[in-house]
């Protein structure tokens, strides 16, 4: 979000907190707390829920590529999460779609060479021409494993081998995600 429409949905956030509360608003106000923009009071003119719904378009335009909406395979239908694997609309299920867990260490790559996702394969059985779903990651994608190394690290003095899947299908922008997100403890597909 912008700084203008985060200046307006904390505005509306403490409006509807205060609405039934006049002496909470004058205490709020008092303090400095209800800020807004100018521009920030232009987007809510047409009023709150009109505001979110251009906020959440613009994401959604802007950002198409770096998003995930995570729908049911069956009718579409938005899941509750991005972690979902069942329809909450026709109850479809899609928990079996994965050949393993994986839980990511760190990224990184190699002047010249593959993106590494380093980690610890939790259960299952990974194989070159598998794919990583790194929508539970808050991405839009899904990119094949083109190498398996092995990656050896020292940790308390031990050493510990994680396991490195390759891939060159990611964008500059996923990479660097990626990379800020460091160890995701989170297991994903």
């Amino acid at each position: 979000m912008t700084r203008d429409e985060i200046s307006a949905l904390r505005y509306s956030q403490l409006e509807f907190k205060t609405e039934n509360s006049p002496k909470m608003r004058n205490i709020l106000e008092r303090n400095g707390k209800f800020v807004i923009t100018k521009k920030g009071r232009e987007l809510l003119k047409n009023g709150t829920e009109n505001f979110r719904l251009n906020v959440a378009n613009r994401i959604l335009e802007e950002r198409k590529d770096d998003l995930f909406l995570n729908k049911c395979p069956k009718c579409d239908f938005l899941a509750r999460t991005p972690q979902a694997r069942q329809c909450r609309n026709c109850g479809h299920k899609w928990h079996n779609i994965k050949v393993a867990d994986f839980r990511l260490n760190s990224s990184f790559q190699l002047t010249g060479k593959k993106f590494y996702l380093v980690g610890k394969i939790v259960n299952g059985n990974v194989e070159i021409g598998n794919f990583v779903d790194l929508t539970l990651l808050g991405m839009n994608c899904k990119p094949k494993i083109e190498s398996i190394e092995f990656a050896l690290k020292k940790e308390n003095g031990q050493p510990i081998e994680d396991i490195a899947f390759g891939t060159s299908e990611l964008n500059e922008n996923q990479k660097d995600r990626l990379k800020r997100i460091g160890s995701f403890g989170t297991q994903f597909d």
